[in-house]
């Protein structure tokens, strides 16, 4: 098969897992190209957009014959941005991952699989991203040794929408404890947006690491 793999940003935290899936994948004898660009995916059989961060044209969806996306919720529900991280703020612990036909609308698309991530409630940002690194890769490498018998089934059930998380999400409220505050600091990148309180007029950084005792 003629697959491309796209992540159109190359700063991502999903870079790696991408491509060691395109060495893995090559390594079963198709014919894998990475790209950080829409417009230069060319015609093949299936492109998986693996960390797209802007509205892929339909003059790109028609360049292949399935058009691959993954998201963690369990559609329609929880459409929208960084599913993961809204659903731990939220004290979930079992994170859905859907692999879906991209479509003009956002996260419409007829599913073809679905995993579930298990977590045990202290996991930091860094083993989040771990397991979702993970589930993408096995989810495709389920797409493409089913391929093509493998059936999708329409999306059913009520959407919701998660927003766009800003800066600003990572403030902690001095007047509330730890634990209370636990699964923000769960999720914070310590480089990118970390945790950060107001006091005084004045702002202070926090950084979350975690030490097995």
């Amino acid at each position: 098969m003629k697959l491309h793999l796209l992540v159109d940003n190359p700063k991502s935290w999903i870079v790696p897992y991408v491509l060691r899936l395109q060495q893995e994948l090559i390594a079963k004898g198709h014919a894998v190209t990475y790209v950080s660009d829409q417009k230069h995916i060319t015609e093949g059989d299936c492109a998986f957009f693996l960390g797209c961060e802007h509205i892929v044209k339909q003059e790109t969806l028609d360049k292949n014959t399935h058009n691959l996306v993954i998201h963690e919720s369990a559609l329609p529900a929880g459409k929208g941005w960084s599913p993961l991280t809204w659903q731990i703020l939220a004290g979930e612990n079992a994170i859905p991952v859907t692999l879906f036909e991209a479509q003009a609308s956002v996260d419409s698309g007829d599913i073809y699989a679905q995993t579930i991530l298990q977590f045990e409630g202290h996991e930091l940002n860094e083993e989040l991203k771990h397991a979702q690194g993970e589930a993408t890769m096995r989810l495709v490498h389920m797409f493409v040794d089913m391929y093509p018998n493998i059936s999708p089934t329409a999306q059913q059930g009520t959407e919701s929408f998660y927003e766009k998380r800003t800066p600003k999400d990572s403030e902690l409220d001095i007047n509330k404890t730890i634990q209370e505050q636990f699964n923000l600091l769960r999720v914070v990148d310590n480089e990118r947006y970390p945790a950060y309180f107001m006091h005084m007029g004045k702002k202070y950084i926090l950084r979350i690491t975690k030490e097995d005792i």
